[in-house]
């Protein structure tokens, strides 16, 4: 039976973590701060965010980043890879070229080896024709509905969305989601946050007042409570992230320590009520990577041999 949550995740060391110039024109969360060793702050900080995962019973596939090619964004592979109950892995179109040289088939043959991995369904070939869709930061699952969200931006091609969907078999909500600036938002998973019987999500930064009716209104027929987060909160990443379990079931909502100090006692309150909150510092990787939590963990729910 397909879940929400799992707790098998795959999450990629880096070895050349730095800002990404090729990625910077379309993802304003990204600041080019002055950081004398940005790598190695970056593996402190994944460290110590594994083993907090770790040591709560989730299983964390940790694979070491390659120097070569230089892939200074490896550490958000949810952007080049989806995996799914049915045995799929979905390889997908990423807007930045170097990070195209993320994508490795040796992780696939690693995956293959304690999970069936039956069927790689391949959308690379739209990179062609400058149309992306980068997984599951472009596209919000509910994994039980079979609903995809996805918020319209240079990163999100409504064409690859469509063909990801014929294949996939979901029903698509589209919308459009703006920054401060009224610049579209380069992923949809700063703006929400699918859990299983909840949905965070920044219904502000939908400027169109029809989009967001219609966003709310089918979240909330899928039976999902809404959880408002501000414009000033989804910018501290409150809206990146991730629901997990253990092998007990025991659930656990992974964010970063800037987004947990973001929110209100009332919404820390009300997401403690469904699940023990994970918060690890993850300073570096969200300045100079403009990603968080969400964007380091791409899910196995692939069956178990």
């Amino acid at each position: 039976m397909q879940e929400q949550i799992t707790s098998n995740i795959l999450m990629i060391r880096p070895v050349n973590f730095a800002y990404n110039e090729e990625t910077a024109g379309s993802n304003a969360f990204q600041k080019n701060i002055e950081a004398s060793d940005p790598n190695a702050s970056a593996q402190v900080a994944f460290d110590s965010f594994v083993e907090q995962l770790q040591l709560r019973g989730i299983n964390v596939t940790v694979v070491q980043d390659t120097p070569d090619p230089f892939t200074p964004d490896s550490i958000f592979p949810n952007n080049w890879l989806s995996m799914h109950h049915s045995g799929k892995a979905v390889l997908y179109p990423m807007m930045a070229e170097n990070r195209r040289q993320e994508r490795r088939h040796d992780i696939l043959d690693l995956l293959r080896e304690k999970y069936h991995l039956d069927v790689v369904l391949d959308f690379t070939h739209f990179e062609e024709d400058g149309m992306f869709l980068e997984g599951t930061g472009s596209l919000v699952l509910d994994r039980i509905k079979r609903i995809a969200y996805a918020t319209i931006s240079p990163r999100t091609n409504t064409d690859v969305l469509n063909a990801w969907k014929n294949q996939m078999n979901y029903e698509l909500v589209t919308f459009h989601a703006n920054d401060r600036n009224g610049e579209a938002i380069y992923h949809t998973n700063v703006v929400m946050s699918m859990g299983d019987i909840f949905c965070v999500i920044c219904l502000e930064a939908i400027t169109d007042f029809d989009e967001r009716v219609k966003v709310k209104a089918r979240l909330e027929q899928s039976g999902k409570e809404v959880v408002e987060i501000t414009m000033e909160q989804m910018e501290n990443f409150a809206g990146n992230m991730l629901l997990l379990k253990n092998d007990t079931g025991k659930k656990f909502l992974v964010m970063s320590q800037r987004a947990y100090d973001s929110l209100s006692r009332d919404q820390k309150r009300n997401l403690e009520d469904n699940a023990e909150v994970i918060h690890p510092d993850l300073g570096i990787i969200e300045e100079l990577g403009g990603g968080s939590a969400r964007c380091m963990i791409a899910e196995i729910h692939l069956p178990l041999k």
